[in-house]
């Protein structure tokens, strides 16, 4: 079964977002900075079962659209959710082929995303 790695800095939306993920069936990692995640996708036998990946945009260090750019370089086809609350910032995923959602995000929204995605 493939994965969905989160990825969110906020301790609180990543519990609530991956206790929804878990309850909907996913089975789901989690990270709180993009140089987490990054250590995970870098690991072959870890990228290897990740299906969708869901970024928060704001993210310490490394913008989520920073994220994005470096994880199109390892893994260019791997779906990827953002979650944003700012509609400004799609524009610097320009050309990196990722999905929005707009806080707030309703469980069922970001449930029938992933199910999107992984099909």
């Amino acid at each position: 079964m493939l994965q969905v790695l989160l990825i969110d800095d906020n301790p609180a939306q990543l519990q609530v977002r991956q206790a929804v993920l878990q309850q909907a069936g996913f089975s789901v990692s989690t990270a709180m900075t993009a140089e987490q995640a990054l250590a995970y996708l870098r690991n072959p036998e870890s990228a290897a079962r990740f299906g969708v990946v869901i970024t928060d945009h704001i993210l310490p260090g490394d913008s989520g659209a920073m994220f994005v750019r470096q994880l199109r370089e390892l893994h260019s086809q791997v779906p990827v959710i953002v979650v944003t609350g700012l509609a400004e910032a799609e524009e610097e995923y320009a050309d990196l082929n990722v999905t929005f959602l707009h806080k707030p995000c309703p469980p069922e929204e970001l449930i029938a995303r992933v199910e999107r995605l992984l099909k």
